[in-house]
This record gives C-alpha cells, sequence and structure tokens, in this order.
C-alpha cells in the first residue's frame, strides 16, 4: 500500500472518528436502597382464571457467587444479579420449570448455586455455574420421594411417623466444617419443620437410611408473636411455620423459620439454636428476630440471612401487600448480625426509610441508616385527574392498601405534593399500586417510566428523575438524587405503565430541612409506661406526645441493652401501642425516641415491662 493510500485511511479514520455519537453516559451506581427493594416484581399468572392480576415477590434467598449477589424468589419467572444490592438485572434463564418457581432452596456452596422449587412430588435439583449467563443445568434429573410422604389425616399435627408430600418450602443447608449436606422443610399449620440428611456423593439424594426428623412447630399459646392474623388477633385459624433457613454462626446452628402467616402485617422470623444440624432446638428467648407490624413496609418474615462481600450480615424478608390477593407481596432487605453474647437480630429499626449500601466491612445497622427522614407524611397532594373515590391524598399517606387512581392511564397525567416548606431532597420512591391492572405476565410493554420534577414555588420546575427511557417495570422505583434538592413541591409526571389503569399508592420523598448543617434533632418522648396484660403474651404501651414528631419507634427487647426490636407509630396514630408479640415467661424491657423531619431523638431510658 503506498503511501497516499495510507494517509487517506488516517485520514478517513480520524473523520469517522469525529463524527461518532457520543456515548450515552451509564447511570451512576446507587449508594443507598430503601424498601421494598426495586426490582421488576413480575405479574403473576396463577390467579387469571379468577381475573385477579397483581404483581408479586416472596420467600427470597440472595446468595453471593463470584462477588456478585444472585436474587431468587416465588414467581419471578427467572433470578436477578446484582453488583450492589441497590441496582437489580432480571436474568432469564436457559431452563425453568414450566410452571415458575416457588419458595425455592437455593445454596451457593464454592463453584456452584443449587436450586430446587418447593414440590410434592419429586423433582430434579438445578444448578448454575455461569449464573450471570442464565445457563442452568441439571444437577440431578429427579429426587427420589420424600420418605414417610402421605397425605395430611387432620387439621392437627399427625403422628410422627407421616410428613406431608414435598418438600415444600425446602432449604439446603451445607456445614462448612463437616461438609454436610442437609434439608429442612415445611410450610403447613398441621405438621412442624423437619429435617433430612442428603448423600452429596449421590448428588443430594436423601442418605440411605435416613427418615425426615420432626424439629418443632409453633407455640402460640406461649409465643405471642405466633398468633394468627392482623396484629395476633385472629385465634379461629391455626397459624402456619413455613420457610426455614439455617445459618451456622460461632459454631452454633441458627434454625429461623416464619410464622404465623404471609398475608398479614405480623409476618415475621423467629429461631431456634442448637449443637447440632439435627438438633435438638431450644427456643431462643430474644424471638421474634425479625418483626416489622407497622411504618410503609410491614412484614419481615421467611426470608434468608447471607453475608454481603464484605462479610456484613443481612437478612431479607416477605412484606405484604394484600390488596388484590392476599399473597401480593413485596421483598425487604434488613441489616442483620451477632452480637458478643451469639444473639441473632435483624434490625427492621427505619427498614423502609434509605440506608447505604454496604462498602465496607463490619458496617453496623446504625451507620447503614443514611438518616434521610421522611419528608410526605400526611403532605397536601394534588393530580392532574381523579377516579371515582380514590384521592390524590392517598399518596401520602404510608399505606400501600390505599392509592390515587389517574382518569385515564395516558402521558402527561401528574401528582404534585407540597412538601409545606423547603427541605434538601435526597431521593424519591414511587410505590405503584395494581387496580384492575388486566395483566398476568411481564413483557416488553410492561415498563415504568416518568419523570420526577422540583421546584421551590410551584411555577418554575426542574427535573430531578427521569426515567422516560426506562426499559424494565419497576413498581416501587427507588430514585436517589446526584446531590441533594432544594424544593418545597415534588410533582410525577406520568408517560407509561403497561397496566389498564395509571394506580399509585404512595410518593415517598425522603431529605432534610434545608441548610441542616448539624442535625436537629426533637425531644425525647418522656412518660414511657410498660404494662404486661393479664395475658402475658401482650402489653400496654404509653407515652407523652413530642411536639411536632412525626411518629415514634417503641424498641424492645430481652435486656436494655438488646433492644433489638422496633415498633413504629406515626404521631397521628396516638402515643399508645399494643404489643403482643411477647413470650410468656420471658422478661422484657422498652424505650422509645421519636422522630421529625429533621433527624431521631435520643433514645429514652429504658422501662421494664412488666
Amino acid at each position: 500500500m503506498n503511501q497516499r493510500w495510507m494517509l487517506c485511511i488516517s485520514a478517513l479514520v480520524v473523520i469517522v472518528a469525529a463524527y461518532r455519537p457520543a456515548q450515552t453516559p451509564a447511570p451512576p451506581r446507587p449508594r443507598t436502597y430503601a424498601n421494598p427493594i426495586d426490582i421488576d416484581y413480575r405479574y403473576n399468572f396463577e390467579q387469571k382464571n379468577q381475573g385477579i392480576s397483581y404483581r408479586s415477590g416472596a420467600d427470597p434467598v440472595i446468595v453471593v457467587q463470584g462477588g456478585d449477589y444472585y436474587l431468587f424468589e416465588t414467581i419471578g419467572d427467572g433470578f436477578w444479579r446484582s453488583h450492589d444490592l441497590g441496582t437489580w438485572e432480571h436474568i432469564t434463564p436457559s431452563r425453568w420449570p414450566l410452571t415458575d418457581v416457588v419458595a425455592p432452596a437455593v445454596l451457593s456452596v464454592r463453584d456452584t448455586i443449587y436450586l430446587m422449587p418447593s414440590t410434592t412430588s419429586p423433582l430434579p435439583i438445578l444448578m448454575l455455574t455461569e449464573p450471570a449467563t442464565g445457563r442452568v443445568e441439571f444437577y440431578n434429573r429427579l429426587m427420589p420421594w420424600l420418605p414417610m410422604a402421605r397425605y395430611r389425616e387432620t387439621e392437627t399435627l399427625a403422628r410422627p411417623d407421616s410428613v406431608q408430600p414435598g418438600p415444600w418450602d425446602p432449604q439446603f443447608f451445607h456445614d462448612p466444617d463437616t461438609e454436610r449436606w442437609f434439608l429442612y422443610w415445611n410450610s403447613s399449620n398441621a405438621y412442624p419443620l423437619n429435617v433430612i440428611e442428603l448423600d452429596k456423593t449421590k448428588q443430594l439424594a436423601y442418605r440411605e437410611g435416613a427418615t425426615p426428623k420432626w424439629l418443632f412447630g409453633l407455640d402460640p399459646a406461649k409465643h405471642g408473636w405466633e398468633r394468627f392474623g392482623r396484629d395476633h388477633r385472629d385465634s379461629s385459624v391455626t397459624p402456619f411455620i413455613e420457610g426455614a433457613w439455617m445459618t451456622k454462626y460461632a459454631g452454633r446452628y441458627y434454625l429461623q423459620y416464619g410464622a404465623p402467616g404471609t398475608e398479614y402485617n405480623v409476618y415475621a422470623t423467629g429461631v431456634y439454636t442448637a449443637a447440632d444440624p439435627l438438633g435438638p432446638f431450644a427456643y431462643a428467648p430474644y424471638n421474634p428476630v425479625a418483626y416489622k407490624p407497622a411504618g410503609f413496609v410491614q412484614g419481615a418474615g421467611h426470608g434468608n440471612t447471607f453475608q454481603d462481600v464484605y462479610e456484613n450480615w443481612w437478612s431479607t424478608g416477605t412484606p405484604w401487600i394484600g390488596v388484590n390477593w392476599n399473597f401480593e407481596r413485596r421483598i425487604g432487605l434488613h441489616p442483620a448480625g451477632f452480637d458478643s453474647s451469639g444473639q441473632m437480630y435483624v434490625d427492621t429499626r427505619f427498614c423502609d426509610f434509605p440506608h447505604w449500601l454496604p462498602t465496607k466491612p463490619r458496617q453496623s445497622s446504625d451507620e447503614l441508616f443514611t438518616g434521610w427522614m421522611l419528608l410526605s407524611y400526611r403532605k397536601a397532594a394534588t393530580a392532574s385527574s381523579t377516579l371515582d373515590t380514590f384521592p390524590a391524598s392517598n399518596v401520602t399517606d404510608e399505606n400501600p392498601r390505599t392509592f390515587w387512581v389517574a382518569g385515564q392511564n395516558r402521558p402527561g397525567e401528574w401528582l404534585t405534593l407540597d412538601l409545606g416548606g423547603v427541605f434538601d431532597v435526597k431521593a424519591i420512591q414511587v410505590n405503584y399500586a395494581d387496580y384492575k391492572s388486566g395483566l398476568y405476565g411481564t413483557d416488553s410493554n410492561v415498563v415504568t417510566r416518568f419523570r420526577l420534577q422540583a421546584s421551590l414555588d410551584g411555577r418554575e420546575w426542574a427535573v430531578v428523575g427521569d426515567l422516560s427511557r426506562e426499559q424494565r417495570d419497576r413498581p416501587n422505583a427507588y430514585v436517589e438524587m446526584d446531590a441533594p434538592v432544594r424544593a418545597r413541591f415534588v410533582r410525577y409526571e406520568h408517560i407509561h405503565v403497561g397496566a389498564a389503569t395509571l394506580a399509585i399508592s404512595d410518593i415517598r420523598v425522603f431529605g432534610y430541612r434545608r441548610g441542616r448543617g448539624t442535625p436537629s434533632h426533637p425531644a425525647s418522648p418522656a412518660g414511657l409506661t410498660a404494662r404486661r396484660d393479664r395475658d402475658p403474651r401482650n402489653a400496654g404501651l404509653t407515652w407523652r406526645p413530642v411536639p411536632g414528631a412525626v411518629g415514634y419507634n417503641v424498641r424492645w427487647g430481652i435486656a436494655p441493652s438488646k433492644l433489638y426490636q422496633t415498633y413504629q407509630r406515626f404521631a397521628d396514630q396516638g402515643t399508645t401501642i399494643e404489643l403482643r408479640a411477647l413470650t410468656v415467661g420471658q422478661a422484657y424491657w422498652a424505650a422509645i425516641e421519636s422522630f421529625d423531619e429533621d433527624g431521631v431523638s435520643t433514645l429514652s431510658a429504658a422501662v421494664p415491662i412488666r
């Protein structure tokens, strides 16, 4: 090639490079998250023949593989991958059960993720060695029949020579110190949790000669939190034990379980402990270990406990929505851990407010809370249009079971919130509702597109969040600001949802008062009293109101230094709660803090619950 041609080619390369379209910068990675976690919850097909349409996510398991996080759950049409626990990408697997997966057993051991759905008859165990690609292989082709399986005989506990066909709600456990494998399972209000040892040399078939071992059931007569119904008030239904998960810590085994029922606000996680994975197991005195009966996100049962890439502990759970169907749910993520005495804890305090994503080892749950406060509670809201009796005021009531419905599902519909003052806005969460959605599966048309705008005066607006080109569904979209946005007004501008109607349950705005330097704390509540009822499973707590408070956190536990549980109450709901989650014969203490739009008060002195 002569020199002239070489010069021409070089010039052409320069010209092409000069006119190459600018690359769209990747959106910044989030630094925070808020519950329910922001994934594309899938539309459920199970109630299609009844005409019931809803999105749901439940029974989550998060495992770590190759430095990434993988989330599996019920009716997910696959699974999700994340680099940071904040942004999740849905992965469609190469093979998957035709009727999807319910409450799967999932465990990551060395280079393999093992997966088995809940079942009432033998199924294969699947494996993923390259989960980011979506490739799913058979680990074995078919499990044997579960020994001793036969259908339930009565509505009470059956004889211990039988188990239900299954395993339903299964969970693998690999003991890294002994290389033994186990399977825990059950979802029943007639049978207890069960365990059986597996044989790794036979592709995790049941160990030869092994039979299911009964472990423990519920005891609602002694454990107040195990009573069924909203606020544990339905004594007509025998409660359910389900969702087993085993964690080994410091040589001890912590067997967790969900109870008393996923379709209520008090769905929680309990724990028994043992020195051996087969037991005997002892009820932990600090139960329930994960509890979230009030606030925007309600329910913390049936999830898993895992360590992030920095070895911090986390717990997942299944919050309750329950508008269109009893089992309409979401997924929650909570900081967790073990204290110096080996007590397991899951921190649900402010768990539906923004939290930092993990970035280093030994991050405490207090450190992970951002301090960004709720600015939108009961604030005035106006809308472009309203259908029937679904007013705009519903979007600021912190209740996912009430919602605004637009007159039409069309671009340009809007909602405007008046925060009542100028604040530094740090994050906004838009939560959709499925009112007459008419969808029974998630396809390419099911995407969420909108813009968020902010204004100081309600006349001049600036875009602070632009999802106008979003390619996935985000029914609980969480938008973090790159920098604090000074605003009094926040506006949602609609572009597209896949549903037949546009319905929004809540627009939640987080931040703090404009120009805050050192946080201004509200006063600590005074006059806390805690009295146990004649029924020692219940206690009444009262305190004096704090002027200007948005709400209160009653923090309680089995010692003044172990107040790991939280019961949240908004100030306009009063200054009394009935705590119905106590264990007979167990001593408790409680303390209280208030919060407002500036911060959180000092925690009061702990008082015994007598």
